[in-house]
């Protein structure tokens, strides 16, 4: 039952990002491929649903606000500029790790990625990053560890 509730702690933090939960498995003493696993299902599981609801979401308010009845030709920010460049694999890659999975996926869905090829780079991500950060996290504990011996 211990184990049940370090796992949904580990994936409820992982829902909401990859950086409070693969320190947080480490420090609950999960292994850590367990670990890694536990938060990238969490961020997952948060880009599912956000892909999910934010689409439809997306197509509804498309449809009540039309851009085309307002005059404007969308965003041309920084982020907008970015995203011309990179496109899908570069917010896929990078937001897991920057600003959070799922805030990634709003994004993605707002500057109009399809949810496939957004899901696809955001899961590849999400991925790459735990795997990245529970190794980082597990060798860096191990050195501590072996400071205190």
């Amino acid at each position: 039952m211990a184990l049940l509730i370090k796992l949904l702690t580990v994936v409820g933090l992982g829902v909401m990002e990859l950086w409070a939960a693969i320190p947080a498995g480490l420090a609950l003493g999960l292994p850590p491929v367990l670990t890694g696993s536990a938060a990238a299902l969490g961020a997952v599981l948060s880009v599912l649903a956000v892909v999910f609801f934010g689409e439809k979401l997306r197509t509804w308010l498309v449809q009540r606000h039309n851009r085309k009845k307002h005059g404007t030709d969308g965003p041309k920010g920084r982020i907008y500029q970015i995203w011309e460049r990179y496109g899908a694999a570069g917010l896929g890659l990078l937001s897991p790790l920057l600003f959070g999975a799922s805030l990634g996926a709003a994004l993605g869905l707002t500057l109009g990625a399809p949810a496939s090829r957004l899901l696809f780079w955001m899961i590849f991500g999400i991925v790459l990053w735990s795997a990245g950060l529970t190794f980082i996290g597990t060798v860096g504990l191990a050195g501590i560890t072996s400071l205190w011996r």
